[in-house]
């Protein structure tokens, strides 16, 4: 079905792509709001995002599902990316200055609290963290591709995720004490 709706977008067939963008909005909506927790900075990536799609659509090749969905994500986190970049909201703690902050060893317990409650922990990061986080975890990239995109080393990505993954630990534990 998604072959044939991207065949009918390919022709400019606008019910086509309204009806590609009612089946993808949602899922690519909580992509973007991983990376941009504005809604409504997040509503402008993902309204870019679209049109990227919908653009280069008329030259991608139709593989299978799974990989035209990889590509959509892809899309929109590329656009997530540029986002925080022209906006210079992508802030690194040096490495050195990372080694000096107070620290707690504790390792973050998501399975205490719900699916919803650890994306708003998530959404509350630092935007660096974040990002190195939804890149990370949720992308499966290296600290090297990490890196690559985002211009920085692959310690300091490391140590991005070793910190937010601290700080994180320490926003579920208060939480805990809160309910």
């Amino acid at each position: 079905m998604v072959e044939q709706l991207v065949e009918r977008i390919r022709r400019k067939d606008q019910g086509a792509m309204s009806q590609f963008y009612q089946m993808y909005v949602e899922e690519l909506s909580s992509v973007c709001y991983r990376y941009v927790p504005s809604r409504n900075d997040a509503k402008d990536v993902l309204q870019n995002s679209f049109v990227k799609i919908f653009t280069k659509m008329q030259t991608l090749e139709y593989r299978d599902k799974q990989s035209f969905e990889g590509f959509l994500v892809k899309v929109v986190v590329n656009e997530a990316l540029c986002f925080l970049r022209e906006r210079k909201r992508l802030l690194f703690v040096k490495l050195d200055e990372a080694l000096t902050e107070e620290t707690d060893d504790e390792e973050p317990q998501p399975e205490h609290i719900t699916a919803d409650e650890l994306h708003q922990l998530i959404r509350e990061l630092p935007d660096g963290y974040r990002t190195v986080v939804n890149l990370y975890v949720f992308e499966g990239y290296s600290h090297q591709k990490i890196a690559d995109l985002l211009g920085i080393t692959p310690s300091t990505s490391a140590s991005q995720l070793y910190y937010a993954k601290r700080l994180l630990a320490k926003k579920i534990k208060a939480l805990m004490n809160e309910r």
